[in-house]
């Protein structure tokens, strides 16, 4: 069961500190991340949702190839070109040649997993 009282008491003890409704509502949000254990040193890190596949993963990557996608593996080869042309289109290193060095990077990782993903899954269709 989800926490309810931190934004109960946060409200309350932000309007009696501040004296102001402002102040309620700055506790409502502070109560909030407590109930979310946004304070909590045990918060571990989402775990990486389209990591890269091992060489002796087996069937992992091909999940994988098609999470990158977002598509299940019955989808049809007009489905796979279209979510390639468009995550290609969104993730090319050329889009962004004037962005951030950051997000430049991030770019070409993203589409070097696009185009791993992509001649895994042509390969194994052509078998």
């Amino acid at each position: 069961m989800r926490r309810w009282y931190g934004q109960f008491f946060g409200f309350i003890a932000g309007w009696l500190l501040l004296r102001h409704p402002v102040g309620g509502l700055l506790g409502l949000l502070v109560g909030y991340a407590f109930d979310h254990d946004a304070f909590s040193p045990s918060r571990k890190p989402a775990p990486k949702r389209d990591a890269p596949p091992r060489p002796d993963a087996g069937n992992a990557d091909v999940d994988w190839a098609y999470r990158v996608f977002d598509l299940s593996e019955s989808a049809s080869d007009a489905q796979i070109d279209r979510a390639y042309r468009k995550l290609m289109s969104q993730y090319h290193p050329d889009r962004v040649a004037s962005a951030a060095p950051e997000l430049q990077k991030l770019a070409e990782q993203k589409s070097r997993e696009i185009n791993a993903a992509y001649d895994r899954i042509q390969k194994l269709r052509k078998k």
